[in-house]
């Protein structure tokens, strides 16, 4: 498989790392707006072609897939037109900004018979996926409450750099240069993490956001710092569970957690994945309950979305997640922006859209 990733900014480093470990995939050429990234991009990773616009790579046409790892805003132009080029495409998270282009990304690629899958790349976490083995299985029974966070510092810490002078971080926060806040940048991931392991999708909500100020008229140069910095939702799902799921970039304390705890009416699960930890899956059963005793459980290596995205494009299969699954998700990012709005609770069903 020939390989092109348009945008060569920092997440795009994972890709090419990771599509470079799969047997038969080539990466050949790299897309960026920037003359001098995607140079030193396509050296670094021994790449052979550069291109500065995503037209001309389409015109010279020479791969068979994409990895799109532009800006939130940039993924709907982009996405659809490697789709009207006939190319499969592995688009970062959030797909779109909205759910009404990401339902036409999605029906685009079911039309052009393409392979479209999101990273929502936790979803590679082998305790996540035993996880959800252990709930579909019924080892915890009907699920009765959950709770699901995503915690990170680097508002408040120089863990990863200085946040204030990068455009790197600088432009998650402005949502005229392409951001959709913790909300969609990783609370989307947290979202999906939920609806993944418990098996079923948010069903009614309601959700609060709000934007911290962070520099004197909360603007740095070029950047207005308007996104939204943390978020909480209260879920019902679709399976009569109750929970919280939030998100924040305020976290003291913590460099990068996600945190999904499960309580069933036969056990508990919980999953935690740290930089420093690593992941752990825990669980509460049978007769450890009465003591509230939890113990670890063991868990195994699983594809990666990488791995998935390949071996889809070479079946021709759909694979999960889907554009399909992504755009809606994305609705639920959607009602949650209006939940806080509006200041009320809604239900995803009542809308017409799902």
């Amino acid at each position: 498989m020939r390989l092109l990733i348009v945008g060569t900014g920092a997440r795009a480093n994972a890709h090419a790392r990771e599509f470079a470990k799969i047997d038969g995939v080539e990466i050949v050429g790299a897309v960026d707006v920037n003359p001098a990234r995607v140079t030193g991009f396509a050296s670094k990773y021994n790449i052979g072609q550069t291109f500065t616009s995503l037209q001309e790579a389409i015109t010279w046409g020479e791969f068979d897939a994409a990895a799109n790892v532009t800006s939130d805003k940039a993924h709907h132009p982009t996405t659809l037109a490697l789709i009207a080029a006939g190319k499969h495409v592995l688009c970062e998270k959030p797909i779109a900004e909205n759910y009404q282009r990401a339902a036409e990304m999605a029906s685009a690629v079911e039309r052009a018979g393409l392979v479209g899958m999101v990273s929502f790349d936790y979803r590679d976490l082998p305790a996540l996926q035993r996880a959800r083995e252990l709930v579909v299985s019924g080892e915890i029974g009907r699920i009765r409450h959950f709770d699901a966070s995503y915690l990170q510092s680097w508002l408040v810490s120089n863990a990863y750099g200085h946040w204030a002078s990068e455009p790197m971080w600088l432009w998650r926060l402005s949502t005229k240069h392409g951001s959709s806040g913790v909300l969609g940048d990783v609370g989307i991931h947290i979202l999906d993490s939920a609806a993944y392991v418990t098996g079923s999708a948010v069903e009614r909500l309601s959700a609060r956001l709000i934007c911290f100020e962070k520099a004197p008229g909360n603007s740095i140069g070029e950047y207005d710092l308007d996104a939204n910095d943390s978020f909480t939702m209260t879920a019902e799902l679709e399976n009569g569970a109750m929970g919280v799921i939030q998100a924040s970039r305020w976290a003291t304390g913590y460099l990068d957690e996600l945190k999904v705890r499960l309580f069933g009416d036969k056990g508990a699960l919980e999953v935690v994945s740290t930089p420093e930890g690593g992941t752990s899956l825990k669980a509460c059963l049978g007769q450890d309950i009465d003591n509230a005793v939890w113990r670890e459980i063991d868990v195994e290596e699983v594809p990666t979305i990488w791995q998935r995205f390949v071996e889809a494009v070479e079946s021709g299969q759909v694979a999960e997640p889907s554009f399909r699954y992504a755009a809606n998700l994305q609705k639920v990012v959607d009602l949650a922006v209006k939940s806080e709005h509006e200041r009320a609770e809604l239900t995803v069903s009542d809308t017409g859209v799902l």
